[in-house]
């Protein structure tokens, strides 16, 4: 059995807590909302036989701090990437999932030096999302207008922590049985904490216009990434038939991937050996 080692490093102004394990050249794992890194415990041992994995709680969320401040992307990469200097190493692979594939994608933008690899998870480009708004994307992704409000989501939300990420559990699963009970537990328990939904809302209310104008700028001057891109996505996913493949290249110079059949938008815990087969040889290459 794999063992997980948790760690807590001090990096730019907040405490930021991770699990490790493996050996191996080091592959960095991202998650998104509603979650923490509990959602990469199925994949972590399979990716330990051959990587160092870190799987950081992103800032806000987990047992990582909450500040006030700092959730456009740019600085939570700039946290990721502080994390994986203080653990020694200069040059990693990146997997992001939701949430976490934004600050991945920020990262491998402000630093193409340090992220050799970046694997993207059932998620456009944010710039493409705010593009291709329509009805359809507005009903998929209604959850950003409502995250963006000030103050009313913790409010309503906050009234019933179980039944609002629980609603996010069984729609965006293929089954619609949602999340094992245990996870679900242990999320309900990570956003029940103080600050925690704040600072996860907060993650969304940075997208427009701090997120935004920055994705605007790097588009506008052309700048894309440069290191091998692959892009993955829950056939039921958030997206729909929105083409992930065709959104990415116009972000990225080398763009590979393929969505994963009966599978909803957890892909790592929906479907972990299907993404565990995507992500092996996209790993080890280079």
């Amino acid at each position: 059995m794999t063992e997980f080692e948790t760690g807590v490093a001090a990096v730019n102004g907040l405490r930021m807590h991770y699990l490790r394990a493996g050996s191996g050249s080091p592959v960095v794992l991202l998650h998104g909302w509603p979650q923490t890194s509990h959602c990469w415990r199925k994949i972590i041992p399979a990716l330990a036989e051959e990587h160092t994995v870190i799987a950081p709680d992103l800032r806000g969320y987990g047992r990582t701090d909450k500040p006030a401040s700092g959730y456009d992307k740019r600085t939570m990469a700039s946290d990721v990437a502080a994390l994986v200097e203080s653990l020694g190493f200069d040059r990693v692979a990146v997997v992001g999932h939701d949430r976490g594939g934004r600050v991945a994608h920020r990262w491998g933008l402000d630093r193409p030096e340090q992220v050799r690899r970046l694997a993207v998870l059932d998620i456009l480009p944010t710039r493409e999302v705010w593009r291709r708004w329509d009805a359809e994307l507005g009903r998929r992704y209604w959850h950003w207008m409502f995250h963006l409000q000030p103050d009313l989501p913790e409010r309503l939300a906050g009234a019933d922590v179980a039944g609002y990420l629980g609603y996010f559990y069984e729609r965006w699963t293929y089954n619609r049985h949602g999340l094992e009970p245990e996870a679900v537990a242990e999320y309900v328990r990570s956003f029940s904490a103080p600050g925690a939904l704040r600072a996860s809302f907060d993650d969304y209310r940075a997208a427009f216009p701090a997120d935004a104008e920055a994705d605007d700028a790097d588009y506008a001057a052309g700048r894309r990434l440069t290191m091998p891109v692959l892009a993955s996505w829950g056939a039921a996913g958030l997206f729909g038939s929105a083409p992930a493949l065709e959104a990415w290249r116009d972000y990225a110079e080398d763009v590979r991937g393929e969505g994963i059949p009966e599978c909803g938008h957890f892909i790592a815990e929906e479907r972990p050996d299907e993404l565990v087969a995507l992500l092996r040889p996209f790993l080890a290459d280079g």
